[in-house]
């Protein structure tokens, strides 16, 4: 019997489920995903990057558990953003207004047609495996077709180990000026449909350590 293609890249793909905003894997393990704000480290005065880099190692040295650290870029689309410009026109009230704006939309366009501009988003992913070794919790992505179904009251136990955690990485992050939220069901959605679509990504998030 011939195996399509959609239920070949599904044999490659270790998500199970994504249940309130946690990713549960085919092994039964769980990954909680933290967005977080960047920090502008090469504006900073030598103190305060020496300050950073250490909350940063004491905030390391602070976790029993691994985390991976990823970042997300992908190519801006301003064609919206020029969009809008373009609609703005008729409102300027005088004809040197609408000139300037017409030059900036060009300017723009000309600009980013040279140049790739790219966004950037930072995530954190935190694991958590509450049946398994320290060892076979290390993987943060792998396949087991043979995992059970997850019973609810395990599950809402188990969530809140991993909020735990994820609270943990968040105030450590936040001591060194890093914001971190959680990721609700519909965002990491749309982040693991981008991960797992590379051709819509310049460099598409790793989930497989």
């Amino acid at each position: 019997m011939a195996i399509t293609s959609a239920n070949a890249t599904q044999q490659f793909v270790p998500v199970k489920e994504i249940r309130n905003g946690v990713i549960i894997l085919k092994d039964g393990s769980y990954r909680g995903v933290l967005i977080c704000s960047s920090v502008n480290f090469g504006l900073k005065s030598a103190d305060e990057q020496h300050a950073i880099t250490l909350g940063f190692q004491n905030f390391l040295n602070t976790l029993d558990f691994s985390i991976q650290i990823t970042i997300n870029s992908r190519r801006m689309d301003l064609r919206p953003y020029l969009a809008f410009l373009a609609e703005k026109e008729p409102d300027q009230k005088s004809e040197l207004m609408r000139i300037q704006l017409r030059e900036y939309i060009e300017f723009i366009r000309s600009f980013t047609d040279q140049l790739n501009i790219m966004t950037k988003s930072f995530y954190v992913i935190v694991p958590y495996a509450p049946h398994f070794s320290a060892a076979s919790s290390i993987g943060f992505l792998k396949h087991d077709a043979g995992a059970t179904h997850i019973a609810e009251s395990s599950f809402e136990e188990d969530r809140a180990q991993l909020e735990q955690r994820l609270s943990l990485v968040g105030g450590g992050l936040e001591s060194i000026g890093v914001r971190a939220v959680p990721l609700g069901t519909e965002e990491v959605i749309e982040l693991l449909y981008r991960s797992f679509n590379p051709g819509e990504l310049e460099n598409p998030i790793r989930l497989d350590n």
